[in-house]
């Protein structure tokens, strides 16, 4: 029988350009858990110590907003995605 490893994504996300659409590929979908547990795999491949750091956000925080059926503030999820240094834009849906 073959074993497999279970799959992180955080183990390919090393480059922002992978990052960016890996993120963007999560807004598309409707449910917001599927956002927040991309920018936790963001944070999981950036380091959770480090990006506590960096927002100012205590790591047990951290965990806590990115949980899925968690609502961050919106103040928070801008933290983390400056500190992952990502930024978000709307465009026309047409």
């Amino acid at each position: 029988m073959t074993q497999f490893a279970p799959f992180d994504a955080a183990d390919y996300l090393d480059n922002e350009k992978v990052i960016a659409e890996y993120l963007n590929a999560a807004l598309e979908d409707p449910n917001p858990n599927v956002f927040l547990v991309a920018v936790r795999d963001v944070a999981k491949a950036h380091g959770m110590a480090q990006l506590a750091k960096d927002t100012g956000l205590g790591r047990e925080s951290l965990y806590k907003a990115l949980t899925p059926g968690a609502k961050p503030r919106y103040d928070t999820v801008l933290k983390l995605l400056q500190a992952l240094g990502v930024k978000l834009h709307a465009v026309p849906a047409r």
